[in-house]
């Protein structure tokens, strides 16, 4: 009931005319972050981080996590309409989603992805809602030790589990730790890494980063692999979308199962894309239909979509309760976080529970919010996306040189975010991960400063590590996720080669 009474407290907070009038903007602009390729999440808050400056914390957070779920919205308008993800985390509504569309039933197809993503958010939601309090109580037994643990624990969680190769996720996370060192030496005063160039003595914004990494890398990739804005049209019919949501009921299972896999996904740093394509695997394997998907199945589109935002949302836990980010839009709102002078943690519900509880009530708001203008904004957006990429492409490249120059308004931020959009076109090319990137980037000095603390207090011993139970089990944890892929090639191996010796064995 402690919970209920503050959520109250929260919506008191967030139902002011203000503060929905900023969600309304908020889930606007997260709309045309989402449909234009090239810009995405992380990029649009960043872009629109500089601009909460002067704002009340409040109002900046409703801001950004509204323009956070217009974006997840709108990436799923133009996997559908275009077959051009405008998220990561949208590629998997593209098997099924412009399939679906091509065949006549794009408003079918729409409405099953917003009306599943709206299902997946509030799930994840209502866990922030039930589990916050609970997390961060239980954070306030951390020291120094604790937290390294933790942070270890993300790390080794995005090499054990977020798929895809083990040492390229190890090398973004060394060469995020390294930007992150950038800089002057908060207990020596010495510079490092800076080569003798001045701009860098005060280290390297994250907001630059993010810019280069997700926008102008994005951009240049899309512009190297030739794509071409052909869509399919798009007309509401509330007829359709009413018959449609009233059809979502049959696939409960599949919501359920994808909720929770989004969960999951969003509270260790697996992130919105990579449960979206565990959520169509398994959905895949487990339907009656699974030799459908890919053809233009229902349940192909409501299982990434529902994975997608509830993995989007439940990334917000860790990073309020722990200060730990679940994914790299998330890592863009810590960072914004501590510009306003807000440490995230288990302290922050205690000395600010009107902006946390009014944070998670504004989700609840926000998502409704974002569900109806996403629906009443198609025609509109399908209309704009019919614009040929020479005259979208400039845009964001303005876009996205803007938002590098207004972070301190220094030229040399411009050439910095150059530098990184060339940087992430090259991880993309050679399918190296962002978000393990940007996530060492944010996190690099709180686990340099906690493994510092640790080591003065105990005299330069590893062994503060496993001397409590708490900080044992979490470093255990963290050995073996980081041991994870080793097991699996071992055991796989072991396997493989029992069958093949069995196979030879028999007469």
């Amino acid at each position: 009931m402690g919970n209920f009474g503050q959520l109250m407290d929260g919506f008191v907070v967030a139902l002011t005319m203000h503060h929905v009038m900023i969600m309304v903007i908020g889930v606007l602009l997260g709309l045309v972050v989402g449909v234009l390729p090239g810009l995405g999440a992380p990029n649009g808050v960043s872009l629109l981080l500089p601009l909460t400056f002067t704002m009340d914390p409040i109002a900046a957070i409703i801001l950004l996590t509204s323009m956070y779920w217009g974006a997840l919205f709108g990436g799923s308008t133009t996997s559908i309409l275009f077959n051009i993800p405008g998220e990561p985390s949208s590629v998997a509504t593209t098997f099924d989603g412009h399939p679906m569309a091509k065949q006549g039933e794009a408003v079918r197809a729409l409405t099953l992805a917003f009306g599943s993503a709206g299902f997946g958010a509030m799930v994840g939601v209502v866990v922030i809602t039930l589990l916050s309090g609970w997390v961060a109580n239980f954070a306030l037994q951390f020291g120094s030790p604790e937290y390294f643990a933790v942070y270890f624990m993300a790390f080794a969680s995005f090499i054990g589990m977020a798929g895809g190769s083990p040492f390229k996720t190890l090398v973004c996370i060394m060469l995020g730790l390294a930007v992150g060192t950038v800089g002057m030496d908060t207990i020596s005063g010495e510079g490092r890494l800076t080569f003798g160039i001045t701009q860098l003595t005060n280290g390297i914004s994250f907001l630059i980063v993010v810019i280069g990494l997700f926008g102008i890398g994005e951009l240049l990739l899309t512009i190297d692999e030739g794509y071409k804005f052909e869509g399919v049209k798009a007309k509401l019919s509330l007829r359709v979308i009413l018959r449609t949501l009233a059809e979502l009921p049959r696939y409960w299972v599949t919501l359920l199962r994808s909720a929770l896999i989004g969960c999951w996904m969003g509270i260790t740093p697996g992130g919105p894309t990579a449960a979206s394509f565990m959520s169509y695997a398994l959905g895949r394997r487990f339907s009656r239909r699974g030799k459908y998907f890919g053809k233009g199945e229902p349940e192909g589109i409501v299982a990434p979509e529902t994975a997608d935002h509830s993995a989007g949302s439940c990334a917000l836990l860790p990073m309020l309760a722990l200060g730990v980010p679940g994914s790299a839009t998330a890592a863009v709102m810590m960072g914004g976080l501590m510009i306003w002078g807000l440490s995230p943690g288990p302290m922050l519900f205690t000395t600010r529970p009107d902006f946390v509880w009014g944070l998670i009530a504004s989700m609840y708001l926000g998502n409704v919010i974002a569900v109806v203008l996403v629906l009443a904004t198609v025609p509109i957006f399908a209309w704009i996306l019919r614009a040929p990429f020479t005259v979208v492409g400039p845009l964001i490249a303005i876009i996205c040189l803007i938002g590098a120059y207004t972070v301190s308004n220094h030229i040399f931020d411009i050439w910095v975010a150059l530098a990184f959009g060339l940087v992430g076109y090259v991880f993309k090319k050679l399918d190296y991960p962002l978000a393990p990137f940007v996530l060492a980037v944010v996190l690099g000095d709180k686990a340099e400063d906690a493994f510092r603390q640790s080591m003065l207090s105990s005299g330069g011993s590893l062994s503060v590590f496993f001397e409590g139970s708490l900080v044992a089990t979490m470093m255990g944890i963290g050995i073996l996720l980081l041991s994870l892929p080793l097991l699996t090639a071992l055991f796989g191996g072991l396997f493989r080669r029992g069958a093949e010796e069995g196979q030879t064995s028999r007469p």
